[in-house]
């Protein structure tokens, strides 16, 4: 992917990279865990036909910056920075944790016109709160200690990869910038769990959101690389989520991958955001 070519400075004076393609509405796009704007970069021309598609690099990853210290607020005023780019108001997509934080600024008054959502990864259920209490509180002392590779290897290890597997992943990303890249974004899994709420539904917040949102799944988890999870670990987040919100709409798409499908989840995404409501 080639460096985004415009860039917005937020409150604190962080610089936000963004890309911006099409006319119409503004679409923001918010990234998940890790990404720096290349999983959801697939859907703008899907999008871009209709709507003025912003696709950006969240603070820490990528060509953005990042100023210490961390704070949900900061991501929020992020968002807001491009909102007001935009026009003033915008449509939000926001893939995986990348959802999350849409949630947290609609419940902010961040000015937001509909809200879609892909495979929030809220932690739902006694059986699985253990080991991500486990994960936030290790990944949180490596962090601490400047272990930025341990930090990856525990979120790689929490979702299902082996050792083995983890092993062999660091040796093929050694021959290229991939695993080093990855490292350098390990601290922003760290920043995930904050805004996350521990991977809890913070129920009382969302139940404020009164945008439209769309909440979507893609079925049970099949890829291997998530095997660690329940299979219905995002079907169970996503049931709580469309509970919750006062004015929401629950889709599950068959057969997607975690990273999102353009085929798939662009013609949802058209129908939602182009509906009045």
């Amino acid at each position: 992917m080639n460096e985004m070519a415009f860039r917005v400075t937020s409150n604190d004076g962080t610089t936000i990279a963004y890309d911006r393609e099409g006319s119409g509405p503004a679409v923001i796009l918010v990234g998940g865990a890790l990404d720096v704007g290349v999983e959801n970069a697939p859907l703008v021309p899907a999008l871009a036909e209709h709507f003025t598609v912003y696709n950006y690099a969240r603070r820490g990853r990528g060509a953005s910056g990042f100023t210490e210290p961390y704070a949900v607020e900061r991501e929020i005023e992020d968002l807001d920075a491009l909102i007001a780019e935009a026009g003033g108001s915008a449509h939000l997509f926001g893939a995986s944790s990348g959802g999350a934080l849409a949630l947290e600024a609609a419940a902010a008054g961040s000015a937001i016109d509909t809200i879609a959502v892909w495979e929030v990864p809220y932690a739902v259920g006694d059986d699985i709160r253990p080991r991500f209490e486990e994960y936030i509180a290790d990944t949180r002392r490596a962090f601490d200690a400047g272990r930025d590779e341990e930090v990856l290897e525990l979120f790689m290890r929490m979702t299902g990869a082996s050792d083995d597997n983890i092993a062999a992943r660091k040796a093929a990303g050694k021959q290229t910038a991939h695993w080093a890249d990855s490292v350098a974004l390990a601290p922003t899994l760290v920043h995930d769990s904050v805004f996350l709420n521990r991977y809890q539904l913070p129920a009382d917040r969302l139940a404020t959101v009164t945008q439209p949102v769309l909440v979507i799944t893609g079925g049970p988890i099949t890829v291997p690389y998530m095997a660690g999870l329940p299979s219905d670990f995002f079907d169970r987040a996503a049931d709580e989520l469309a509970d919750l919100l006062p004015h929401a709409q629950r889709e599950t798409l068959e057969g997607p991958d975690h990273v999102v499908d353009p085929q798939t989840v662009g013609p949802l995404l058209l129908r939602f955001f182009s509906t009045e409501h």
